[in-house]
């Protein structure tokens, strides 16, 4: 009978046993189910939070503030683009617009007014007088005016005399002739006008380029004393280099930059044409020069330095971006792409001929890409802000 109970209550223990063991396991392969199915589903989640996630190298800038920056943006396609020869010059004023006062008599200067470079002077108007009272020979003016009343007192006797035949013809003739000449000379010393010295006036209206003589100085007659210009044409001379000869008779055109200023001038939209250019170089200079004629506009000054573009012949099928497009980092250049209305993507480039407004892009575009035009330094300070990777679309 012990038997038999030792036997019952081992198989009940191994029953409760087992039975225990197949709850674990299916609790455990449950679990492990459950866990595979959450482990599924937030790798979908991450996939799909990735999809909408940006790469390192995009940059984010909203429509909002690219328009209150000026962000501008169009489609680069090829096209005619010229061959652009870039060399220094210099802007001159046109010999025809200047005109050199000179002097009329010898002796000392004195000014009538305060002159500088660049004050309006009137036609007619007297800029300096020529005193030679302490001089040697006396008073031009004095002595003009001696001579010239003797002159004319000679020349009224001589009417009444001729009259009563008591002079020949002849005589009467030299008499009209000694008289006529005095009066000019004494008008060409400023007779009558009441001034003291010798009056000398501006043949022609314009602007004071340069005064060659300042008061008390002793001048000769015939010296300049002072240059005017009109300044209505310009002339700008460029400075080629002897190695770009070769291209030097394909030149058209020109635009140009002043040392002063970032604007570009195009002479064609001055009015502009070539005159000539050099045949050799100088026997002191290894430059050619070219020279272009244009009428003048606002901002440029003669005498100025330039950075000039000497525009040859068209060349087809050429990618060119306006020169605010690019901007540079460490010598190396770069444009910037827009994707879509927020993303933009920078975008290395390398550039060929420039004629200070479009570039030529020799390697990084193929044409058809949305380019930046404008506002470009915008999207570069964009770019160094340290949130923008990893940014989403999650609203």
């Amino acid at each position: 009978m012990n038997r038999r109970f030792f036997i019952g209550v081992a198989s009940a223990v191994i029953l409760t046993g087992c039975h225990h063991k197949h709850e674990e396991g299916h609790d455990h392969s449950h679990d492990h189910s459950h866990d595979t199915v959450k482990t599924e589903e937030a790798r979908e989640g991450d996939e799909h939070e990735e999809s909408h996630e940006h790469s390192s190298d995009v940059i984010v800038l909203e429509p909002e503030k690219a328009e209150a920056a000026g962000v501008k943006a169009d489609t680069i396609t090829p096209g005619a683009f010229h061959g652009v020869i870039t060399t220094g010059g210099k802007i001159l004023s046109a010999s025809g617009d200047e005109t050199t006062i000179v002097a009329t008599s010898a002796g000392v200067v004195s000014l009538s007014r305060p002159v500088t470079e660049g004050m309006a002077v009137g036609q007619g108007s007297t800029i300096f007088s020529i005193t030679s009272s302490g001089l040697q020979d006396g008073d031009v003016s004095q002595r003009a005016r001696i001579t010239y009343e003797t002159a004319k007192s000679e020349y009224e006797r001589a009417q009444k005399l001729i009259a009563d035949k008591i002079i020949t013809e002849k005589e009467y003739l030299a008499a009209k002739a000694d008289f006529e000449n005095a009066e000019l000379a004494y008008k060409a010393v400023g007779g009558g006008n009441g001034s003291k010295g010798v009056a000398v006036k501006s043949p022609a209206g314009g602007y004071v380029k340069e005064c060659l003589v300042k008061a008390g100085d002793y001048v000769e007659v015939g010296q300049p004393m002072m240059v005017v210009t009109q300044n209505r044409h310009l002339y700008l001379r460029a400075e080629v280099p002897e190695r770009d000869y070769a291209a030097i008779n394909q030149v058209s055109s020109a635009k140009f930059k002043t040392s002063y200023s970032d604007k570009v001038y195009d002479i064609k939209d001055l009015n502009g044409r070539l005159l000539s250019y050099g045949k050799t170089s100088g026997s002191s200079s290894s430059f050619i020069p070219v020279t272009f004629e244009f009428d003048n506009a606002s901002g440029l000054i003669p005498g100025a330095f330039a950075e000039v573009y000497l525009l040859t012949n068209d060349r087809s099928n050429v990618i060119s971006v306006p020169v605010s497009a690019l901007t540079e980092e460490q010598g190396v250049h770069f444009v910037y792409i827009r994707e879509d209305e927020e993303c933009y993507r920078k975008q290395e480039v390398r550039l060929g001929a420039s004629d200070g407004q479009q570039t030529e892009i020799t390697e990084g575009l193929k044409g058809g890409e949305v380019l930046v035009t404008e506002g470009a330094i915008h999207v570069k300070l964009a770019s160094a802000g340290k949130s923008i990777p990893g940014h989403t679309h999650n609203h």
